[in-house]
């Protein structure tokens, strides 16, 4: 669970500031040079007690609930709405929120229909292939792919830089896949509100990132996860919803294709985040494209 990008919430204190007016004294009394009074900063840190990195049990029970839950469904259909923050040239974080009809089929068959905000996009998996289409561009990518979703995902990764936000929770074991980073885990309590259940909430943290997860109490799904990561010096956040969770459904033949995208003008996967560098001759080190500079 913390991994595709992974995890987020602090629960902040604040302190009453109080201003302390001094009693009239004598005249030394005022020449005497007044001591600087502490930092909020240097309060606060003799305030706060030193924060423990534990696993408390009765979260680790509501992290293996949720694991166990998800991997032994066969089949898996939900909507996730992923929402994240993006810095603004005025120094405000903007906010992007992308929605995902997501439907899985163990162990080798997914499909994600994401129609906004932002560009339309249809991913199709079916055990031996990739399709990557754009729906108004009516344009198509195909590659080959491993038999498994976990390694699909990997090489759509590799050829294309895609990568999904509920990534983690399709994983064959989730708990297990997070277990050897996990650092910190601790119950915070329950909410009657996300997702219109009753969830317990549990905060996550690892080297990379800090998490808050609500999972339903009753059903051990997930219903949201909000994330900060340690390296981000504007700490954003980054966050998902699940909602519409159906599992081991039968879905009927032809889920897992599309014959338009079949049909589209084919392109190659690219990488949008690798930067493009020009062939070299190997005689002259020059780019073939024109001269080195």
């Amino acid at each position: 669970m913390i991994n595709i990008r992974s995890i987020g919430r602090v629960l902040f204190l604040s302190l009453a500031l109080c201003l302390l007016v001094a009693p009239a004294g004598s005249a030394d009394e005022v020449k005497k040079p007044a001591k600087k009074s502490k930092s909020a900063k240097a309060q606060q840190k003799e305030t706060l007690p030193a924060a423990q990195m534990i696993l408390e049990p009765k979260a680790i029970d509501i992290l293996k609930a949720a694991s166990s839950r998800l991997a032994a469904a066969r089949t898996l259909s939900f909507t996730a709405v992923a929402t994240h923050e993006n810095m603004s040239r005025l120094g405000y974080p903007l906010l992007n929120t992308v929605k995902g009809e997501v439907v899985v089929q163990r162990p080798d068959k997914m499909r994600v229909i994401t129609p906004g905000d932002g560009r339309a996009f249809e991913f199709y998996y079916d055990g031996k292939k990739i399709m990557a289409y754009a729906p108004v561009e009516n344009l198509v990518a195909v590659a080959d792919a491993p038999p498994t979703i976990e390694g699909m995902l990997a090489e759509a990764h590799r050829l294309a830089a895609i990568s999904f936000p509920f990534a983690d929770m399709l994983a064959d074991d989730p708990f297990k896949k997070l277990e050897p980073r996990l650092k910190v885990a601790f119950y915070v309590g329950q909410s009657q509100v996300v997702g219109g259940t009753t969830t317990d909430i549990v905060a996550i943290g690892n080297d990379a990132a800090f998490a808050q997860l609500w999972i339903g109490t009753d059903d051990h799904l997930p219903r949201m996860i909000r994330v900060m990561y340690h390296d981000d010096p504007a700490a954003l956040r980054f966050q998902v919803e699940y909602s519409n969770w159906v599992l081991d459904r039968e879905f009927p033949p032809g889920t897992f294709a599309s014959a338009k995208a079949e049909s589209a003008p084919r392109i190659p996967f690219d990488r949008p985040d690798l930067e493009r560098m020009p062939a070299q001759d190997t005689k002259t080190g020059k780019g073939k494209t024109g001269k080195s500079k």
